[in-house]
């Protein structure tokens, strides 16, 4: 069954927002006096609860709460960010998580166990407040009911508290709106220290309409949060209702160091005022109307006019020193007009379904294109140039809107490094390069799990405890790298450590024990390395929670070989060890090299296309069958026609008569020579999965439809070559 559009926008935003939570707090280790981070961190916390109080997940609010309310004692400096402090918010923002999941499904509650864990969080989060929220205990335990709100006089208004007026319209009982829910829904960005209900607006009772609703709130709340936040929680019946938000008079030094921690973009003092809270919108109207009176004198021309921040400060509604403030933010930030960016969220069903038509349209004007070639009409041909041109940016604009960059995935593995190290006994830094590196998202999808194995294997296997470390001479505290690079049309994610290295003895041992090699072998270092990613294959002593069981690397060979992907890994003794995966920028469109073997066409990435040279056999650049010399470097080279079995090609390979041309590629910085028939220039490719009937063949990365309806096979270099060097073929 769908969710409410209104659940769904709260769950993707929850998580969203716990994400960041888990983010920030991470960075918080390595820079715990930044206060803009634990200011971004509060406000993610606050929102989520407030989210879910307009939703009625008490259990979230409740304990979300608890949490925010620490997470305040640290904003204002009361406590220092330590490591159990910050151990206990991540367990926290995982409760979190948890009570918000449950809310979502409808679930009749947590497990005990969860449940137990909630309450011991709670208790734990609790000792950091200390009797800094003894009185708002107080007055909890006595809450006021608020389905049968009270005056109550002794209470008055603070001038370190908000001061609400609110006038519901007569017809938002009938909108639908209950004022009950929205008065809690208040409580949940702070605490209301008085509530007084008014009836003047109560007519007598035969002239009483039951849908209609007649009352009146003066409300005194205590709350950090900002006038928009306020204003907020009406959102939905602000046009039905009068609202007035009197903001505190004593919080000066606030309001300033709230404009200090503006992002550094060109604002008017206006914005600068109402961003911060300083002035309500209807303030900046009545201003800004003083403003326009002055500018229109009595006799129609243009008079002088008044700074806005001197009219507010005549007006008494801000104090001068905070419109100082903000002049001096104004002055410090530098004109930054950049165009504003928007976004939306989009189902990624739909952007791959766009993706696919985008495919497909790229195949029909490929297909009318070639249509206006042997129809040979000038005109024709010149339009269907045109929108051959304009499908190409098409294309070029759907790939990218499914770009993400790989940061985000990078940054899920700080928790991981950092509780597995410590699960360990080991202490371990993480350090990432290249975050802004952009994938299609479908690839990095399916990238997580095996990074995850092969981070996890490094800080299991690969780093040592610290004191074997010192005794080698090394730093105690080890490092993991993640870094990723594009090259070549592809994107490079590397994963390394300055670990023990893999054991060549180890793995050679394993292997004549588990029958993989023979005892006269002749391998090298790289293919030794290579038998880890066979499947069971493992050199652990001994099998913990964390790996050791050989269930993992050959796991992440498949599922980067499903990507036509390659992983590689590179060990030095002693010094660590470096895993390199090389994967393709997206699965679904590429730009391609059509040429022709025989009566067969194939496809080959054209960012792995170095040149193309012809093939001739009186030349002495040829060093034997299967290399050529290549201004001085030493070409291998395959045919694709005997690769393939082409029956025409080997049947006519003594025909002196048939053209040949050497494609050679690069993949990896390995150069390999293609010889193929004919070259028929660019094209681009739409990828088509061949299925699982042919899951297994080597060489064909997938195929294409051409224009003219043919299909051709798209060419996998990297395992082309690995075929080539193990084919059976004569090469001539």
């Amino acid at each position: 069954m769908d969710m409410d559009p209104g659940l769904q926008a709260f769950k993707e935003e929850s998580h969203e927002l716990l994400g960041s939570v888990e983010d920030i707090l991470l960075q918080l280790e390595a820079e715990p006096d930044n206060n803009d981070l634990v200011n971004e961190l509060f406000r993610a916390v606050h929102t989520i609860k407030g989210a879910s109080g307009l939703f009625g997940f008490d259990d979230v609010v409740s304990f979300t709460h608890q949490a925010e309310s620490v997470m305040g004692r640290l904003r204002d400096g009361e406590i220092k960010l330590n490591d159990t402090l910050t151990t206990l918010f991540l367990d926290s923002r995982d409760h979190i998580s948890l009570l918000v999941d449950d809310a979502l499904n409808g679930s009749p509650g947590l497990n005990e166990e969860s449940k137990a864990k909630g309450v011991k969080l709670h208790d734990d989060l609790g000792q950091f407040l200390n009797n800094q929220e003894e009185e708002e205990s107080q007055i909890d335990a006595t809450e006021m009911d608020i389905s049968n709100p009270i005056v109550d006089d002794s209470k008055h208004i603070a001038s370190d508290n908000w001061h609400i007026s609110l006038r519901f319209g007569q017809d938002v009982l009938r909108m639908g709106m209950d004022p009950q829910s929205f008065l809690r829904y208040l409580q949940t960005i702070g605490d209301i220290v008085s509530l007084t209900t008014l009836y003047d607006d109560l007519p007598d009772a035969h002239d009483m309409d039951p849908e209609s609703c007649y009352l009146g709130f003066e409300i005194d709340l205590k709350s950090e949060a900002r006038k928009e936040d306020i204003e907020g929680v009406f959102e939905f019946v602000q046009e039905d209702c009068v609202i007035h938000i009197l903001p505190p008079n004593s919080h000066i030094d606030r309001y300033i160091e709230l404009i200090k921690s503006l992002p550094e973009e060109d604002l008017r003092i206006g914005d600068i005022l109402t961003m911060t809270g300083v002035l309500t919108k209807r303030e900046l109207e009545e201003a800004l109307a003083v403003q326009n009176e002055e500018r229109q004198q009595d006799d129609g021309h243009i008079g002088k006019e008044h700074p806005l921040g001197e009219v507010v400060v005549e007006q008494g509604v801000v104090e001068t020193k905070v419109v100082q403030a903000a002049l001096d933010k104004q002055q410090q930030t530098t004109v930054k007009k950049a165009e504003e960016k928007q976004s939306i969220r989009v189902s990624a069903e739909k952007l791959s379904e766009m993706i696919n038509l985008v495919g497909e349209l790229v195949i029909a004007s490929a297909n009318t294109e070639a249509t206006a070639r042997q129809a040979e009409g000038g005109d024709l041909i010149e339009t269907t140039a045109a929108l051959s041109h304009l499908v190409e940016e098409i294309r070029d604009t759907a790939l990218n809107l499914r770009m993400v960059e790989i940061g985000t995935t990078f940054s899920r593995f700080r928790r991981v490094v950092r509780e597995v190290s410590r699960n360990l006994g080991k202490d371990i830094d993480l350090i990432i390069n290249g975050g802004d590196t952009e994938l299609d998202k479908i690839v990095i999808d399916k990238i997580a799990d095996p990074l995850m194995h092969l981070v996890r294997n490094s800080l299991d296997h690969g780093i040592e405890m610290p004191e074997q470390r010192r005794e080698k001479g090394k730093p105690a505290k080890g490092t993991l790298k993640l870094n990723a690079v594009h090259d070549s049309g592809s994107i490079v994610i590397t994963i390394s450590d300055d670990g023990n290295g893999l054991s060549k003895e180890k793995i050679l041992s394993k292997a004549l024990e588990r029958g993989l090699i023979k005892p006269d072998h002749n391998l090298s270092d790289k293919e030794i390395n290579k038998l880890i990613f066979e499947p069971g294959f493992s050199t652990a002593d001994a099998v913990t929670d964390i790996s050791g069981r050989g269930v993992g690397m050959d796991v992440v060979r498949r599922n980067i070989d499903a990507l036509r992907g390659q992983v590689d890994v590179d060990s030095t003794p002693g010094a660590g060890t470096t895993f390199s995966i090389r994967l393709p920028l997206t699965l679904a469109i590429i730009d391609g090299f059509l040429t022709r073997v025989g009566q067969n066409s194939y496809v080959i990435p054209l960012d792995m296309v170095d040149e193309c040279i012809e093939y001739q056999t009186d030349s002495d650049t040829y060093i034997d069958s299967n290399f050529i010399n290549l201004r001085g470097e030493v070409l291998p080279y395959v045919r694709l026609g005997e690769l393939f079995n082409d029956a025409d090609i080997v049947s006519h390979s003594d025909n002196k008569l048939n053209k040949e041309n050497i494609i050679v590629t690069n993949y990896a910085g390995k150069k390999t020579g293609l010889i193929v028939n004919e070259l028929l220039g660019e094209y681009q490719t739409v990828i088509k999965p061949l299925g699982d009937v042919f899951k297994g063949l080597k060489g064909i990365s997938g195929a294409t439809i051409l224009g003219n309806g043919e299909v051709a096979m798209i060419i996998d270099v990297q395992s082309l070559i690995q075929v080539a060097q193990t084919a059976d073929v004569a090469v001539h």
